[in-house]
């Protein structure tokens, strides 16, 4: 009768873990800003959509997505001879470091996509193509910072770069984790509090070494901007 008894618990508190984490059409919605910003393609839709998701309720983007991808990429580097190398263990620093960040985020504001600021993130990213170099600076030497001050002046901005993925979940989940960059400052831009960062370019194009590249651009836009989109 115990055994029965604790089997029913355990049943009840693992169905109710995974109703849990569960995301409703309501979060999908508010986080789906991009769904009318006709300039960005489905996966660059789809980058700031799981870019919001995941400051709408960090811990449960942590448990559902994020999952989702170490298991599929584990999965796709088995082939390769060096995968305990290539693995992404749950032990690996970047993932138990990651829950730690990442509790507590919950309800933040939405990044909302901007017309221009994606221009200037497709200009960087065709750059980056064309040139095959892999760097926040131009290849005319000009660094990030003066490429979007030069349309968005006097505004708290940061940029991420991603390389060797196109698809959209595959991008936010490698920059979210942040692996081998001790900064974390994809991740810091990703869950940012500080700067309050609001307004995001996005464009995803193909690259000559790593196959692919993303460039997110982030600007601190007065909230009365966004308000009105």
């Amino acid at each position: 009768m115990l055994r029965l008894f604790i089997f029913s618990l355990l049943t009840f508190i693992s169905s109710n873990l995974v109703f849990a984490q569960r995301w409703t059409d309501a979060e999908f919605k508010r986080a789906n800003t991009g769904a009318n910003a006709d300039y960005l393609t489905s996966e660059e839709k789809n980058t700031l959509l799981y870019m919001n998701l995941i400051r709408i309720d960090g811990e449960k983007f942590y448990y559902t997505f994020l999952e989702d991808y170490i298991n599929n990429y584990n999965e796709k580097v088995k082939k390769y001879r060096n995968y305990n190398e290539l693995k992404i263990s749950r032990n690996n620093s970047y993932y138990t470091s990651l829950l730690k960040h990442i509790r507590g985020i919950k309800n933040l504001a939405m990044f909302y996509p901007d017309e221009k600021l994606s221009s200037l993130s497709r200009g960087h990213a065709v750059d980056l193509n064309r040139n095959n170099i892999d760097t926040h600076e131009s290849s005319n030497g000009d660094s990030f910072a003066t490429r979007v001050s030069k349309h968005f002046p006097k505004k708290a901005m940061s940029e991420n770069i991603d390389f060797g993925y196109s698809n959209s979940l595959d991008i936010v989940c490698h920059l979210l984790l942040d692996c081998g960059v001790p900064s974390l400052g994809h991740r810091q831009n990703l869950l940012d509090q500080k700067y309050k960062l609001n307004t995001v370019g996005i464009s995803i194009q193909p690259h000559p070494s790593y196959s692919w590249c993303a460039v997110i651009d982030f600007v601190a836009q007065p909230a009365t901007s966004q308000n009105s989109r």
